[in-house]
């Protein structure tokens, strides 16, 4: 989860409006993405854990497709900063869920960051998270929801002896500027309707939240 209190919680002093962006796509597309009935008291069963999977992984399929049709000037970003169109998590270099186990070698640098699943029944990656920090290494080793989110998800493949491949992808040119940096995160939130992000449990709900 991202270094900053939600911008959608009611309590938050901005206007709401402020955050609001316009569906970069169809309403039956976000229509066939609720795929969970997130309110039904039992736990999700081998198929149903299958069928949610391979939405979001058809889903974030058709975002890859659509790319280099995305207009930028969509979007309110610094000109000197990069084009979020530019950045597709799953070709990024890949690094263990458990990076940050390992030695640090100058990687607490501000950037944006990924946890995907590649391995899935759909045969295609699933992004799972994405947030921001300005100290990638210490960020990750502390207490984290998304970290929750996770054992839960294990946990449920584990039970139906389903397999899953959790790693983290990286993203470094990012502002070291607050502001700037949440506003990419946000926008890449929305395009990639992440399930683990609460922005997006409207379309996929909470499975592996509780």
């Amino acid at each position: 989860m991202s270094d900053r209190p939600n911008p959608y919680n009611s309590k938050n002093e901005h206007n709401p409006s402020e955050y609001k962006q316009g569906s970069l796509f169809s309403e039956g597309i976000q229509r066939a993405s609720r795929v969970y009935d997130s309110g039904a008291n039992y736990a999700m069963g081998s198929q149903s854990l299958q069928v949610w999977k391979q939405a979001i992984a058809k889903y974030q399929s058709s975002i890859v497709t659509m790319i280099p049709d995305l207009q930028t000037s969509l979007f309110d970003m610094p000109s000197t900063h990069c084009d979020p169109h530019a950045i597709n998590p799953f070709t990024l270099p890949i690094q263990p869920a458990e990076f940050y186990r390992l030695p640090s070698k100058d990687c607490d640098d501000a950037c944006i960051y990924f946890v995907i699943d590649l391995t899935s029944e759909a045969q295609s990656p699933v992004l799972l998270y994405v947030g921001e920090t300005r100290r990638s290494h210490k960020r990750w080793k502390g207490f984290h929801d998304c970290k929750r989110y996770l054992l839960n998800y294990r946990e449920l493949h584990t039970t139906h002896n389903l397999p899953t491949q959790v790693v983290m992808t990286f993203w470094w040119d990012t502002p070291t500027a607050t502001r700037p940096r949440q506003q990419l995160e946000r926008i890449l939130i929305e395009k990639w309707r992440s399930p683990f992000n609460k922005e997006n449990w409207n379309f996929w709900g909470t499975p592996f939240v509780n």
